[in-house]
């Protein structure tokens, strides 16, 4: 099972140290540092995402998105740059999720093991699914739910794979995330969910029993291409109920150079 104890509530997708800074300080649980013009979980440079690592320090825990399996040596290659580049004193990241799409079942149970065998010490590996599955090309959520129980995945996320199309709860009906809540939970494995969530979605999603849910558009003004705005992250994290719906302010790890 996996040895990282994930907090409940919000996680917002930040582009940028500047995005991160605000995003913890308004009260987000998990910081996860993304490049949205990069696909639905586009990579952000290495050096963009070693300044996110300092400026958020040990305020929550960080997350890389790294694109698709389909180009892990890539992925592992930019963790270990990431690494490299971090200042001293910089917490690195817990986990990191790279996509399934354009993957069979067998092909992925390969390159998410090649993916988490691969990994430095300390960085686990969240296993992925795509709601639109179909789009994606990729095996099911229920399918990709199995295999993650199996492995002792870090967590579940499911997510959306076309940006430009429908939302999470308008490609899934609500009742499947909550079968997939009760089957993660009862195994001890933490389910997130995202995928162009509205701040109603984000309120469901909670109810529904997700671990943690996984916010851009819905934090940001502008959309997903936009900045990310602290009256949004505010709402949000109050909509989680959990313990991060507090400000932080006062979290000294969180700066910028």
């Amino acid at each position: 099972m996996t040895t990282i104890t994930w907090p409940q509530g919000l996680l917002v997708s930040v582009r940028d140290a500047e995005e991160a800074a605000v995003a913890v300080a308004a009260g987000a649980a998990i910081i996860d540092v993304k490049e949205p013009r990069h696909g639905p979980l586009g990579r952000a440079a290495a050096e963009v995402t070693a300044a996110v690592a300092a400026a958020v320090g040990g305020c929550a825990p960080l997350t890389l998105a790294c694109g698709e399996l389909t180009a892990s040596t890539e992925v592992i290659a930019h963790v270990a740059d990431v690494l490299r580049l971090l200042p001293p004193g910089s917490v690195p990241p817990k986990a990191v999720k790279a996509g399934p799409a354009g993957l069979t079942l067998p092909a992925w149970r390969t390159a998410f093991g090649r993916l988490r065998e691969s990994l430095p010490p300390g960085i686990e590996a969240v296993a992925v699914a795509y709601a639109d599955w179909r789009r994606a090309e990729s095996p099911p959520p229920e399918t990709l739910l199995d295999e993650a129980l199996r492995l002792n995945a870090a967590a579940f996320l499911v997510d959306t794979f076309d940006k430009q199309g429908p939302g999470l709860f308008a490609t899934i009906p609500p009742r499947a995330v909550a079968a997939w809540s009760q089957a993660a939970g009862a195994a001890g494995l933490p389910l997130a969910v995202a995928g162009r969530l509205t701040t109603a979605d984000v309120t469901e999603a909670f109810g529904l029993g997700a671990r943690i849910v996984g916010v851009r558009s819905a934090a940001c003004d502008g959309g997903r291409d936009g900045r990310i705005a602290t009256p949004l992250v505010r709402q949000l994290v109050r909509l989680s109920g959990s313990g991060a719906a507090r400000e932080r302010p006062a979290c000294h790890g969180v700066h910028l150079s």
